[in-house]
């Protein structure tokens, strides 16, 4: 008895198979393998555990490649399942165990899809947590709304990615939103996505706050920058900082709002300025300002250098801090463009409920 569906079934489960060759070659496994060997040798020798820091950097490495190496093993293992059922199936003639097979292979799919993008994380600090600020754009109260309605998109997509958010820093807005926010994002490859979201983020609606309904346009920018681990490899002389404390404005109790706890620090070479107030003392928040601030000194660089490489390629399109990415259109109709990519969305509540998965993908491959 011929099972309709089978053959396209088994066709499927062979592309995967090369999209997992694919994956493979990208996330250099072999090497992976080969550095674990290593690391766990390093681990086994006398006095590792003397150097807290080195053995805390390791085990984390360690962690990461034994979690990577796993997660392909167990698709690649899972395909190969699923290719050994459909055999069995079509040899007993099971109808039912062939549609079992193909909604299995449909989930597993999602997964090899997701594990091939991150394949195209290549970048030195792609695998690195983030720091993510938001500020509002001229406009008053409705950039600030808009300011706040972007908070609550990418908290929600961090959600969904399973990344660990902790607020930093936080402005209110005057009436409604907020005028500026900062966020530490933990998780895997967690800068190698946002980073794709760094520039300027436009709205187009009626403004709500306008008594004559009239359309608006509202700017709010985001930063995206690397969170490094404290290796010497950002240095900065404290002498060319300038700190300032200050009474926190936001949530944490009345200790928090009777001393100045909140740290701003101003690296006066470059101009950037870091703020935290989410710590109940001011050491933490010293601390916080000083990873932000190596954070962004790094990210200043690495935007030097590709300006540097786009002069030499002779590129026409310069590299902006804060060029406009992309429009989110509420009225007269529904879309959201991505300008770099051309790509487009018509369903603007799901992709303000944090589900902006497909931006970010047509980013990675484009670039």
């Amino acid at each position: 008895m011929m099972i309709i569906g089978a053959d396209q079934i088994q066709q499927n489960l062979d592309s995967m198979q090369e999209s997992l060759k694919e994956i493979r070659s990208g996330l250099r496994i072999e090497q992976m393998q080969r550095e674990l060997t290593e690391l766990k040798e390093e681990m086994a020798a006398p006095g590792f555990w003397d150097n807290l820091e080195r053995s805390t950097v390791v085990n984390k490495r360690i962690a990461r490649l034994e979690n990577k190496i796993e997660q392909y093993e167990s698709l690649e293992n899972a395909r190969e399942d699923l290719s050994l059922m459909l055999d069995m199936a079509l040899e007993e003639e099971d109808a039912g165990i062939v549609a079992e097979v193909e909604t299995d292979a449909r989930d597993l799919q999602e997964k090899v899809d997701a594990l091939a993008l991150e394949t195209l994380m290549r970048g030195d600090y792609d695998q690195n947590n983030a720091i993510l600020s938001l500020h509002a754009g001229a406009g008053g109260t409705e950039a600030q709304d808009w300011t706040g309605m972007l908070y609550r998109m990418y908290s929600r997509y961090c959600e969904n990615m399973g990344f660990k958010t902790t607020l930093i820093d936080i402005l209110e807005g005057d009436e409604a939103g907020v005028k500026s926010v900062t966020l530490e994002v933990e998780g895997d490859n967690a800068y190698g996505y946002l980073r794709s979201e760094k520039g300027v983020h436009r709205l187009v609606r009626i403004s709500p706050f306008d008594s004559n309904a009239r359309r608006h346009t509202s700017f709010s920018s985001l930063d995206v920058a690397p969170m490094l681990e404290d290796d010497g490899e950002i240095e900065i002389n404290m002498e060319e900082v300038r700190v300032d404390t200050y009474r926190s404005t936001g949530a944490g109790g009345q200790h928090v709002n009777k001393t100045d706890s909140a740290v701003r620090m101003t690296h006066i070479p470059s101009g950037i300025v870091v703020s935290c107030q989410n710590e109940r003392s001011q050491i933490q928040n010293r601390e916080m300002c000083m990873k932000m601030l190596r954070a962004r000194l790094l990210e200043l660089r690495e935007r030097e250098n590709e300006e540097k490489m786009a002069d030499i390629k002779g590129e026409m399109k310069k590299i902006e801090w804060g060029s406009q990415i992309r429009s989110y259109v509420f009225q007269p109709y529904t879309m959201v463009k991505d300008h770099r990519t051309g790509y487009e969305s018509g369903n603007i509540d799901d992709v303000m409920d944090g589900n902006i998965g497909s931006f970010i993908t047509a980013y990675l491959k484009m670039q």
